[in-house]
């Protein structure tokens, strides 16, 4: 079985804000891939269904952004899956609004959800699914991220959110090396300098 997160912030105050991007893509996927994400276990409300004959979980952690980890180390050692079968998708500050990245494995960065979830997992070797929502000052980064998207982004963070749906179904179908060679071949990586793994 496959775990698929988004992580964000649970409330009315925090939709469609950047930090709820990882939500933002998770509502996408249940919605194209039917599965009803409503039932509450493990500190999150999570869905069960298929894609491409793979069982998946679908998650949203609903302990706030900074302590994302709990309902996801709690779930991977309830089914006893290995990391490599969590796959996280977030937002990123690091990359420009709208690209999408892929990695295997990796740290956290400043992002305090997926430094919660390296903790609480005990491993940074699962794929994640960043989306990028832009840069912010360095003064203004949580008022950046917590308020609502503004018409200027709004259509390319919603399309980058189907996108990391996508890249979610086809790690699943298809496999991580394959879904990396399909998403990340974006002009923004040139605009990253190249950092990726």
């Amino acid at each position: 079985m496959f775990v698929i997160a988004g992580l964000g912030n649970p409330g009315k105050q925090y939709e469609k804000t950047r930090h709820n991007m990882g939500f933002l893509a998770l509502d996408v996927l249940a919605d194209r891939e039917r599965i009803p994400v409503s039932r509450q276990k493990h500190h999150a409300l999570i869905g069960d269904g298929k894609i491409g004959g793979e069982r998946v979980m679908l998650v949203k952690p609903q302990t706030y952004m900074n302590d994302s980890g709990q309902a996801l180390g709690e779930i991977l050692r309830y089914y006893q899956l290995p990391p490599e079968n969590l796959i996280v998708i977030c937002d990123d500050m690091d990359l420009p609004a709208g690209a999408i990245r892929i990695r295997k494995k990796g740290g956290a960065g400043t992002h305090n959800g997926m430094k919660s979830v390296i903790l609480h997992v005990g491993s940074e070797g699962f794929p994640r699914i960043r989306v990028g929502i832009g840069k912010s000052r360095p003064e203004d980064w949580k008022d950046f991220v917590l308020n609502r998207i503004g018409s200027e982004d709004e259509d390319r963070l919603m399309e980058a959110a189907k996108t990391a749906a996508e890249a979610a179904e086809a790690i699943v179908r298809f496999g991580i090396d394959i879904a990396m060679n399909r998403y990340n071949r974006k002009p923004a990586q040139e605009e990253e300098g190249g950092r990726e793994e």
